[in-house]
C-alpha cells in the first residue's frame, strides 16, 4: 500500500485506525488517528454518539478531508479514517445522514446483485445473495480469479477492453440472467469492473420489452398520422367524389376561392364542410397565411371576448403577463373559418358583426383598435333563414356572411361516390395502423348504397373502420356492415307509384333518386300552391337547396 506524507514530514497511510475501549478511551491509533483534532473528537461523547448513529461521516481538517467509518467491536469501537475520497463521495456522505444505509442497501440488495473485480479480474467483492447463489461461504471466493467463481462471466474481458456491456444475457447455474458489466476508471486507466444483475430473469425483461413495444407502436402510429397530415394538402383532391353533385360543387369552389368574399357553406352534419373550407383557403390568394378554425358552438360565454379579441398584459386577474393574441388577430392576412355558426349565441353574433363592419378589434384591457384583415368562411348545418324570424340569428349578420352560399350534398344524394369514399377510408385506416387494406366486394358496395346515412360521410367512415377492425378474412362482406335503411313510408308522401318510373336514358340508382326527388318537390309545390317556404319545411330541406333543385329540374 502506498504512503502519503503529512505537512510535518511523517508518513501516513491513506487508511488510518483509531481504537476505543468500552470506556471511550483511545487505546490504539495510527496515521491520521494521531492527529490532535481527531483524538479530541474521538473522546467527545456527543461526536462519538453522532458518528455511531450515522456509522459513516466526514471530517474536515485544516489541510485535508477524512471519511470516517465507525464499527462496533468487542469491548469497544473502531474508527477507520480514510483520506482521499473524491469530492462527490465526500459531499454525498456529508449531506446524507443515512449514507451508510444506502451503501449497505446497494451492496446487499437481493434484487441487484453486485460483483466487483480489480484490474487483474480478481474477485474483491460479491453480494451475499450471489455468494449463496454460487454456494460459497461468506468471503470464501474473495481473492480468486472471477472466472473460477462465476460461470460465463465476462468481467475479465471488460477490464481488458474498458468497454461496458449493458443488457446481456448470462447463464448461471442453469438460469438466464440479464446483467450489466461496467469498467471503473481512475486517472484514465481501468482499475476494476462491476457486474450487476439488472433483472432476475428474461421474464421481467420480456415485460419491459412488451411495454417498450407498446410505446413504440404508439409512436409509430402517431408518426403515420403526422405523415398523413403532411401529405394532405386540402386541395380539391381531398374532396372525394365524381358524382354530378360533387363535380358541380368543385367547380363552384374553383370559381369562388380566388374571390376575396365571405362564403357560407351549408350541409348536414358529417358531409365534409371543413374540407370545403380548407380547399377554398388553399386555392385563394391567402393560402400562404394561416387558416384559423373556431367552433362557434363550443365558445364558452365567459371566455368569448378573450378568445376572439385577445387581451393585453394584466387585463384581469390571472391573465398571462405577456397578453394573449385573439383568434381574429391570429387570422390576420389569412382565413377565419367559423364552424357551426348557426349555434353562435346572439351576443357573440353582435360582437362578430362589429368586427366585420369595422375591420378592427380591440383587446380586453387595450387602449386602441387593431386593424385585422381576414377572409371569413362560415359553415352550418342549420337553416339560418328560418332562424331569423325566430330571433335566433341576426339578419344583418346573415347578409354579411352569405354573399356566396355553397351547399355540400348529403351522402344519400351522392351514392355513386361510395366506392371511391370506401376505398380511400380503408386505405387510410390500413396505413395508420400498419395493416393490409381490406377489400370491399361489389355486393358490399351495393349494400352500402342502399343506406340512408343520416350521419353522412362520417358515419360511412366509422362503419368501414369498425368492420376493418374486426375483420380477419381481408374481405368485408355485407354481413360485416350495419347501416340504416329508410322504409318507403319515411319518404314524403307523393304519388310515387305513378310518377317514379325510370327513364330510358338513366337507369342508375342516382338517376332514379334524382327522378324521385324531382317528383317529390313537384308534388309538394302543387300541395302548397307554390309556397316555397312551406315546401322547404315540409321536405325538411333549406330554401337555398330548394331553389337550387328547382333550377336543376327546371321547375317553376
Amino acid at each position: 500500500m502506498s504512503t502519503k506524507t503529512t505537512p510535518a514530514g511523517q508518513p501516513t497511510l491513506p487508511a488510518s485506525l483509531l481504537v476505543l475501549n468500552s470506556a471511550g478511551e483511545i487505546v490504539y491509533a495510527t496515521g491520521s488517528g494521531n492527529d490532535a483534532v481527531v483524538r479530541r473528537l474521538a473522546t467527545d461523547r456527543d461526536w462519538i454518539a453522532e458518528i455511531e448513529r450515522k456509522r459513516l461521516g466526514v471530517l474536515s481538517l485544516k489541510d485535508r478531508k477524512l471519511t470516517v467509518l465507525w464499527r462496533k467491536v468487542e469491548d469497544g469501537a473502531l474508527l477507520l479514517l480514510y483520506e482521499g475520497a473524491g469530492d462527490v463521495v465526500f459531499d454525498f456522505i456529508a449531506a446524507v445522514d443515512f449514507a451508510f444505509d444506502i451503501f449497505e442497501h446497494l451492496l446487499s440488495n437481493p434484487f441487484d446483485g453486485m460483483t466487483v473485480v480489480d484490474h487483474e479480474a480478481i474477485l474483491r467483492f460479491i453480494s451475499p445473495i450471489h455468494e449463496q447463489f454460487f454456494n460459497h461461504r461468506r468471503g470464501e471466493a474473495l481473492g480468486l480469479p472471477v472466472q473460477k467463481v462465476i460461470e460465463n462471466t465476462r468481467l475479465h474481458t471488460i477490464v481488458q477492453s474498458g468497454k461496458a456491456e449493458v443488457g446481456h444475457i448470462q447463464k448461471m447455474q442453469g438460469n438466464d440472467r440479464v446483467v450489466s458489466r461496467t469498467p471503473i476508471f481512475r486517472d484514465g486507466r481501468v482499475v476494476g469492473a462491476i457486474g450487476r444483475v439488472m433483472f432476475k430473469g428474461p421474464r421481467q425483461l420480456d415485460e419491459l420489452n412488451q411495454r417498450i413495444n407498446s410505446l413504440e407502436n404508439e409512436v409509430a402510429f402517431y408518426k403515420r398520422e403526422a405523415e398523413a397530415m403532411r401529405r394532405q394538402d386540402y386541395s380539391l383532391d381531398s374532396i372525394i367524389g365524381q358524382s354530378s353533385q360533387m363535380i358541380h360543387l368543385k367547380k363552384d369552389i374553383v370559381r369562388v376561392a380566388p374571390l376575396d368574399v365571405p362564403v357560407l357553406i351549408v350541409g348536414e352534419s358529417g358531409v365534409g364542410k371543413e374540407l370545403v373550407a380548407q380547399a377554398i383557403h388553399r386555392l385563394s390568394a391567402r393560402r400562404m397565411k394561416t387558416m384559423v378554425m373556431i367552433n362557434a358552438a363550443a365558445l364558452p360565454a365567459t371566455l368569448v371576448e378573450s378568445e376572439l379579441f385577445g387581451y393585453s398584459a394584466g387585463a384581469f386577474t390571472g391573465a398571462n403577463q405577456k397578453g394573449h393574441l385573439g383568434k381574429f388577430e391570429q387570422a390576420n392576412g389569412g382565413t377565419l373559418f367559423l364552424d357551426e355558426i348557426g349555434d353562435m349565441p346572439l351576443d357573440v353574433q353582435a360582437k362578430l358583426l362589429r368586427v366585420l363592419q369595422d375591420g378592427s378589434v380591440e383587446k380586453l384591457g387595450g387602449t386602441k383598435p387593431i386593424k385585422v384583415d381576414f377572409r371569413l368562411v362560415s359553415a352550418t348545418n342549420r337553416d339560418l333563414e328560418d332562424m331569423i324570424p325566430q330571433n335566433q340569428f341576426r339578419l344583418d349578420l346573415f347578409y354579411r356572411i352569405s354573399p356566396v352560399v355553397l351547399r355540400v350534398p348529403p351522402l344519400r344524394e351522392r351514392l355513386d361516390d361510395i366506392p371511391l369514399l370506401s376505398e380511400q377510408f380503408l386505405t387510410d385506416f390500413a396505413r395508420r395502423h400498419d395493416r393490409d387494406v381490406c377489400k370491399l366486394p361489389t355486393e358490399s358496395v351495393q349494400y352500402l348504397q342502399t343506406g340512408t346515412w343520416p350521419g353522412n360521410i362520417r358515419q360511412l367512415k366509422h362503419q368501414l373502420e369498425r368492420a376493418a377492425i374486426f375483420n380477419s378474412t381481408g374481405f368485408i362482406a355485407p354481413a360485416d356492415l350495419k347501416i340504416d335503411h329508410r322504409d318507403q313510408d319515411d319518404f314524403p308522401t307523393a304519388d310515387i307509384s305513378s310518377s317514379f318510373v325510370p327513364s330510358g336514358e338513366g337507369n342508375t340508382l342516382a338517376d332514379q333518386i334524382a327522378q324521385l326527388e324531382r317528383n317529390t318537390i313537384a308534388a309538394a309545390l302543387k300541395k302548397f300552391n307554390g309556397n316555397k317556404k312551406q315546401v322547404a319545411r315540409e321536405l325538411d330541406i333549406s330554401r337555398s337547396y330548394l331553389y337550387k333543385r328547382l333550377a336543376d329540374f327546371g321547375l317553376q
